[in-house]
């Protein structure tokens, strides 16, 4: 058998990703790789041809064994040397199956299909079973390391920011549970969607014209082909199946990945020397700078980031593959390949950022420092709220007057509300009504203003934690 070094790949995912990700590649690889390609249009060949046994009955124990065994009997060595000669790939592959079978059944190999029956029904199966088996469970457990952070930060109390700038406060599991609710919605749609790949067996136009040789119910004998792989026919064929049950995966799998990319330029921004507020595990054997020793780069977030900007943009490509001439075309059989690629890098980022939440460390004290120099001015907010329920009209305007006069004199906020005794007075009022305490001690901790954050963040986390339990167990 050839072997090549994998240095000679020209794909990076071939060599430097492979290395980094090699159990979840070798995985992947049972559904995705080319070898696979070749199992998963074997299985569809063998249902057809058991389907046209059974209906005949003519399917024995014995026969139906050996008909099961055929994707395991036949290399794609095997397939691609036929194919030298036929020019074609699944008339090479059928030729290769008859040789296997008993001579008495082998007009029953492939008869009334045409390629892309089994080239789409195989499809299916292969992208099916990587969602399924692989970047689902992959994907519940990055969910469910989000979900542990979320818990254990609820009470953990940060300064929030928009536009770069301090806003008012938060806490850091709220922070985090922003993630959990935009990427365990996004799971459960992709989980809907990767049991709704179909198949087909309708036909060079989707017709049913050869089945109908075949069978006075061939919309029949497509179910029962189909349900041997346990999967639908598509509502409506051409030569293709429809392509938007595909399309729609793919497309929820993109939103997944700009939810993982947001989430990773999120951390990387929190590890800045001047915030850092969170920050990636680091060896003690790694090294962050070729000249600058004492670097500790966000790399794994960065990296995540950077294979969203070069998979992303794949998205165009597979709306172009949403069209094909008439009944069909081959305008798309070169971009289809290179669906594998875009699942191959979305798990590699996946997994990483997996990694990275496993072993980010979260600097409570510079939280509480930030929430500290941030100083009582994210407390504007409350007191013209206060303001305005007090019957003042341009409490708004009055607050924001102060928040220039504090910057200007240096001297905190609570100072210069203070000196006004009428809005002091009526935010003392305010806060006694709502609860919040006295006013001095209010406007001295700005972390008791964070609204229903932890609440949140527990509620959230709780949520999908339950979620991901139940997809994991669906799966297994």
């Amino acid at each position: 058998m050839e072997t090549r070094d994998i240095f000679r790949n020209l794909s990076p995912l071939d060599h430097r990703y492979y290395q980094a990700n090699r159990e979840l590649f070798d995985r992947l690889a049972e559904h995705l790789s080319e070898e696979a390609v070749a199992r998963s249009c074997i299985q569809a060949e063998a249902a057809l041809l058991e389907t046209h046994l059974s209906e005949r009955r003519l399917l024995t124990d014995s026969i139906a064994a050996d008909i099961r065994r055929l994707p395991d009997a036949i290399t794609p060595q095997e397939v691609y040397a036929e194919e030298e000669q036929t020019r074609h790939n699944v008339r090479a592959l059928v030729n290769v199956i008859k040789r296997k079978v008993p001579e008495n059944i082998r007009h029953f190999v492939h008869l009334g299909a045409t390629s892309v029956d089994i080239l789409d029904t195989a499809a299916a199966l292969r992208v099916g079973g990587a969602m399924r088996e692989v970047i689902l469970p992959l994907l519940a457990d990055l969910e469910l390391e989000l979900c542990r952070i979320a818990e254990e930060e609820a009470e953990t109390a940060q300064v929030g920011r928009t536009h770069g700038q301090f806003a008012v406060p938060i806490t850091f599991g709220f922070a985090v549970a922003e993630y959990v609710s935009r990427l365990g919605k996004s799971i459960e749609e992709l989980h809907s969607r990767a049991a709704n790949l179909r198949g087909k067996l309708a036909g060079a136009v989707g017709a049913y014209n050869a089945m109908s040789m075949v069978s006075a119910d061939p919309e029949d004998l497509e179910r029962s082909y189909l349900g041997r792989l346990g999967l639908e026919p598509s509502e409506h064929s051409t030569q293709l199946v429809e392509p938007e049950y595909l399309l729609r995966l793919l497309l929820e799998l993109n939103v997944s990945f700009g939810i993982i990319a947001n989430l990773a330029d999120d951390l990387r921004n929190l590890q800045r020397s001047e915030i850092d507020e969170v920050r990636e595990y680091f060896a003690a054997e790694q090294v962050g700078s070729s000249t600058m020793p004492q670097k500790r780069n966000p790399w794994n977030c960065e990296n995540v980031k950077s294979m969203w900007k070069a998979f992303a943009p794949r998205v165009v490509s597979f709306y172009m593959d949403q069209i094909s001439e008439h009944q069909r075309d081959l305008t798309n059989s070169a971009s289809s390949r290179f669906v594998a690629d875009y699942l191959a890098g979305f798990a590699a980022a996946a997994s990483r950022m997996r990694s990275v939440l496993a072993g980010l460390r979260v600097n409570r004290e510079r939280l509480a420092e930030n929430l500290r120099r941030a100083g009582d001015m994210v407390l504007a907010e409350p007191a013209y709220i206060l303001l305005s329920l007090a019957g003042m009209p341009e409490a708004h305007e009055e607050v924001r007057r102060l928040t220039l006069e504090s910057e200007q004199s240096g001297r905190p906020l609570v100072a210069a509300l203070k000196s006004r005794p009428a809005i002091w007075s009526a935010l003392e009022e305010g806060l006694r009504r709502v609860g919040s305490g006295d006013a001095e001690a209010f406007f001295s901790n700005p972390s008791a203003y964070a609204g229903r954050a932890a609440e949140k963040a527990r509620e959230l986390a709780q949520r999908y934690r339950g979620r991901m339990q139940q997809l994991k167990q669906e799966g297994t």
